[in-house]
């Protein structure tokens, strides 16, 4: 049984790779080359950074708000909480999409680049290209790196939130604000080290897309 389910994950994961070959080779035919496209997933991935930045300052700051409720309709509070924390979800699970799209495109265009280097028969031209790769390679570390790093401080923050919010829902009372105010201190301070990886990570794109321009 465990073999079977091995010859198909293998079956699987070597459809999807030429698929993505496909993918590639169809967008090359029309004048599309792998740098481009890791150069707009790039953009792409940084700007989802940036909006999830801006998602999770404005799901702290309904927090804080449903914190200082004195009286008046709970339940309201508790779907404007619940609706920031649904978008908070969906702002992570897009940049771990994007993270991933930046990975499948970076691997297809290392190999080429290394296939295409081997063909060089001008020595000079074969060691400006190696190099330029080895730079690109370096870069890309950095920014793959800062972007898992931002993407990993996502999940604690949103486990802390879905707590408190699945705890105000059960509770509509003057308990469940105690909850959200004893946690509060700890969310401002995970959010605030959320948005510093954030900027570090977008920052880290810009660097990267800069560089590539210069390439």
């Amino acid at each position: 049984m465990k073999r079977m389910v091995w010859l198909f994950l293998s079956l699987l994961v070597c459809l999807l790779a030429a698929c993505s070959s496909m993918y590639y080779s169809g967008l090359e035919k029309i004048g599309i080359p792998k740098r481009d496209v890791l150069v707009y997933r790039v953009e792409k991935a940084r700007d989802t950074q940036e909006e999830t930045k801006q998602q999770f300052k404005s799901a702290l700051a309904q927090f804080t708000a449903v914190t200082r409720f004195d009286g008046g309709n709970l339940e309201k509070l508790y779907n404007k909480l619940n609706s920031e924390y649904e978008a908070s979800v969906n702002m992570a699970s897009e940049v771990k999409e994007r993270i991933a799209d930046i990975e499948g495109v970076s691997v297809a265009l290392f190999e080429e680049w290394e296939t295409e280097i081997t063909q060089y028969n001008n020595p000079a031209l074969k060691q400006q290209s190696q190099n330029k790769l080895t730079a690109t390679r370096s870069h890309y570390r950095q920014l793959i790196t800062a972007m898992k790093n931002a993407e990993a401080r996502i999940q604690p923050v949103l486990s802390v939130f879905k707590d408190q919010v699945m705890y105000l829902k059960h509770n509509l009372n003057a308990q469940a604000i105690t909850s959200l105010k004893s946690e509060l201190g700890n969310l401002q301070s995970d959010v605030s080290t959320l948005i510093v990886s954030m900027e570090n990570s977008i920052n880290e794109a810009n660097l990267f897309l800069s560089n590539m321009e210069k390439n």
